[in-house]
């Protein structure tokens, strides 16, 4: 079914039936707070726990709330109110994420001209990489699709599967996320944005240099390590890195 593009954060949430604070100056332990916007999400938060525990981190992981008792919080897209993220979000190949309209060879797109009027697969959520980047371009090239055009997935592979299956002309995807799949699939890229920086970990109110270690341990997350872990992240997020450890890579095929 056709739908428009979601594109908002996820809204924190309040706990209903919990005792009140017996004091003004009480409060909750630090989290490692993550936005996600994901549907039961309890699997990866045990994954995650039981990684930060076992490599000495004791923060409880908590999802789109508690942002003021966060020490680190993952947030997707480039907050405005926020400084530059502690640890960058990176794709398969451990560099800058770059947003993609991707097409059938046969069906013969050598441009983003050849996207008008044609039904297109977009990932629904926060990430901007799903939708709002890959409109804006084509916004760019004069191309606004109708509502009816635009069907939205709840992720990457969803999306790149109605265009396998001729349900859509193109689809959004990311470059390193879908190089594996381009060859055996006969894809081409149409079009390819600018590597950016699109989601991080930035410190949150709570932290203080007693979770440098949980920093640590979250840099050395991997994707290929526990897929289940990383189901609370775009898909294209393999793991992260701080700042001066993103290679330059350029060229999308």
């Amino acid at each position: 079914m056709a739908c428009r593009p979601a594109i908002t954060l996820a809204v924190a949430t309040l706990a209903v039936g919990l005792p009140v604070s017996g004091g003004a100056n009480e409060q909750s332990d630090p989290v490692l707070a993550v936005e996600t916007g994901k549907a039961n999400p309890e699997v990866a938060r045990n994954r995650l726990e039981k990684s930060l525990r076992e490599q000495g981190c004791s923060l409880r992981v908590v999802f789109d709330n508690d942002t003021d008792d966060a020490a680190m919080l993952f947030r997707v897209g480039t907050p405005a109110d926020e400084p530059h993220p502690v640890l960058i979000a990176v794709n398969r190949d451990l560099a800058l994420p770059r947003p993609v309209w991707v097409t059938r060879r046969t069906a013969g797109v050598r441009s983003l001209s050849g996207l008008v009027d044609r039904d297109l697969s977009i990932v629904t959520g926060p990430d901007p990489l799903g939708a709002e980047l890959p409109l804006a371009a084509l916004a760019r090239a004069g191309i606004h699709p109708a509502p009816e055009q635009l069907y939205g997935a709840g992720d990457y592979g969803s999306a790149l599967g109605l265009l396998l299956h001729n349900n859509t002309h193109a689809s959004v995807a990311e470059a390193g996320w879908l190089e594996p799949l381009r060859e055996k699939n006969d894809l081409v890229v149409t079009w390819a944005g600018k590597p950016s920086v699109q989601a991080g970990w930035y410190r949150g109110p709570r932290w203080s240099s007693a979770f440098a270690s949980c920093e640590q341990v979250v840099a050395g997350l991997r994707r290929e390590d526990d897929r289940q872990k990383f189901s609370v992240f775009p898909g294209w997020v393999f793991g992260f890195l701080p700042p001066g450890e993103i290679p330059s890579k350029e060229g999308v095929q």
